[in-house]
C-alpha cells in the first residue's frame, strides 16, 4: 500500500492544481467568509425579512440545489473540470447579483439567491474534487485534497472575521460585503478557469481495462449523512447546548468555533498524511469511532457541575475536531478511490447529494433532539455514528469490474 510520509509544499499546492488554482480557492473561500455566515443577518437586517421566513428561504434554497448534483456529475464524466469549478464559482456571482438587487420585503427574490449560492456551494466540491483527482494520484491526492480543505478553511475564518470586524457598520457594511464576495467570486472563477484542466475518462478507462458502472456505495453514502452531522457540531450543537441548556457565556461557543477552525487548518493535512498507513475504508471507520466517543464526552461533559461543565465540552471538542479532521481526509479520498474514471463525477456527485442533504436536516435533527434533553442529543448520535462505523467496515465493494490497476488501487483504499 502506498503511503505518503512527507509535506512538501510545492508538491502538495502542484497536486492540488497549480499556485494558480490555489489562489482562486484561496480568493473563493474568503469572498464567502464575508457574507455566508451572515446571509441571514443580511435578509433580517438588510432586507426587512422575518426570521423565520429567512431561515425557510435558505433551507429551501440549500435543499433544492442539490437538485443540480446529476447534472453535475454528467458534466465531470464528459471530462469538465477546471470549467465546472469556474462554473460553481460564476453561479454564486448571480446569486450575490439578485442579492443585490432584493428589494426590501422581497422574500421569493432573497430564496431564488439563495438557490444560486446554493447551486454553486453543492456543485464546488465535487468538481474540485474531481479537478484533483485528475491533476494527483495515490496518496498524492489524498493529501492534495486534504491540503485544499484546510486552505478553504483558513479562507472562510479570515473571511469572517474580516466581516465580524466590519458589522458595526450595519445594513450599508453589509450590502458591501455582498458585493465584494461576488467581485471575489467572479475573480476566483477567471482563476480557476484558467488553469484549463480536462480529463480524458473514457481513454483513462480504455487503458486501465476498467469499463465498469459507478460504484453503489448505498452504505457508504448512507452513513455519510451521518458522519456529516459532525461538521454541524461546532456551529449548531454546541451554542445551542452551551447557551440555552447551561446558561454558559457565549464566549465558550465562539472559542470553539475558533479552536475548530484553526485545528483543521493546521492538521488537516498532517493527520491525513499520517492516516496514509492504513486503507482509507480503515481510518473512516475509525473516524466515526472517535466522533461517537466525543458524542459521549459532551454527554459526561454537560452533566457536571456548573462551572466545571463549559470547560469540559471545550475540552471535548477537541476530539470531536479530531474525528472531523479523520473523516474529511478520509471519506472523499475513499470515493475517488472507488470509482473508475469514467464515473468519477457521476460517483463524487451521490456522494455530495448525501453529503448536502446531511447538512440540509442536521440542524432541525440536532435542535429536535437537543430539545428532549442532552441524553437524548448526544446519545442518539453516538449509536447513530457508531452504527454507520461499523457498516462502512463491513461494506464490500460492489458494483466495479476491476483490472490488475484498479485492484490495487482499491487495496488502498
Amino acid at each position: 500500500m502506498a503511503t505518503t510520509t512527507k509535506i512538501q509544499p510545492r508538491a502538495l499546492v502542484r497536486a492540488s492544481g497549480g499556485p494558480r488554482y490555489a489562489v482562486a480557492l484561496a480568493v473563493d473561500a474568503l469572498g464567502t467568509g464575508l457574507l455566508r455566515p451572515f446571509l441571514l443577518l443580511y435578509g433580517v437586517t438588510v432586507l426587512r425579512l422575518p426570521a423565520p421566513a429567512t431561515g425557510i428561504a435558505m433551507t429551501v434554497g440549500a435543499v433544492v440545489a442539490l437538485v443540480c448534483m446529476p447534472a453535475v456529475g454528467r458534466w465531470l464524466d464528459r471530462g469538465a473540470r477546471s470549467t465546472v469549478v469556474a462554473a460553481s464559482m460564476l453561479v454564486r456571482v448571480v446569486g450575490v447579483a439578485l442579492l443585490l438587487a432584493t428589494p426590501t420585503g422581497n422574500v421569493w427574490l432573497f430564496a431564488t439567491a439563495a438557490l444560486f449560492l446554493g447551486i454553486g456551494n453543492q456543485a464546488w466540491p465535487a468538481a474540485h474534487a474531481a479537478l484533483v483527482a485528475t491533476v494527483a494520484h495515490g496518496r498524492e491526492r489524498d493529501a492534495a485534497l486534504a491540503g485544499g480543505r484546510a486552505l478553504r478553511n483558513a479562507g472562510l475564518g479570515a473571511g469572517a472575521l474580516l466581516a465580524t470586524a466590519f458589522l458595526a457598520g450595519g445594513t450599508t457594511v453589509l450590502q458591501a460585503l455582498a458585493a465584494v464576495t461576488g467581485l471575489a467570486y467572479l475573480a476566483a472563477a477567471a482563476l480557476a478557469w484558467s488553469v484549463h484542466v480536462h480529463a480524458h475518462p473514457a481513454a483513462a478507462a480504455a487503458k486501465a481495462r476498467d469499463d465498469g458502472p459507478a460504484p453503489r456505495m448505498r452504505v457508504l453514502l448512507a452513513a455519510n449523512v451521518i458522519y456529516v452531522f459532525c461538521l454541524n457540531v461546532p456551529e449548531i450543537a454546541l451554542p445551542l447546548v452551551l447557551v440555552t441548556q447551561m446558561h454558559a457565556s457565549p464566549v465558550w461557543s465562539a472559542a470553539i468555533f475558533v479552536a475548530n477552525t484553526v485545528l483543521v487548518v493546521t492538521l488537516q493535512v498532517p493527520v491525513t498524511v499520517l492516516m496514509s498507513r492504513f486503507s482509507r475504508r480503515t481510518v473512516l471507520t475509525l473516524a466515526g469511532v472517535v466522533l461517537a466517543a466525543s458524542y459521549l464526552g459532551f454527554l459526561a461533559a454537560t452533566s457536571l457541575g456548573h462551572g466545571w461543565s463549559a470547560p469540559a465540552v471545550a475540552t471535548v471538542s477537541v476530539v470531536c475536531t479530531i474525528g472531523e479532521i479523520i473523516y474529511a481526509g478520509s471519506a472523499t479520498a475513499l470515493v475517488t478511490a472507488l470509482a473508475p474514471a469514467h464515473v468519477l463525477g457521476r460517483a463524487l456527485a451521490r456522494f455530495q447529494l448525501s453529503t448536502g442533504f446531511g447538512l440540509a436536516v442536521s440542524p432541525a435533527v440536532i435542535t429536535a433532539l437537543a430539545s428532549r434533553g442532552s441524553a437524548a442529543l448526544w446519545g442518539s448520535l453516538a449509536a447513530a455514528t457508531l452504527l454507520s462505523a461499523s457498516a462502512v467496515a463491513t461494506e464490500k465493494d460492489h458494483g466495479t469490474r476491476l483490472s490488475g490497476c484498479c485492484r490495487r488501487a482499491r487495496a488502498g483504499s
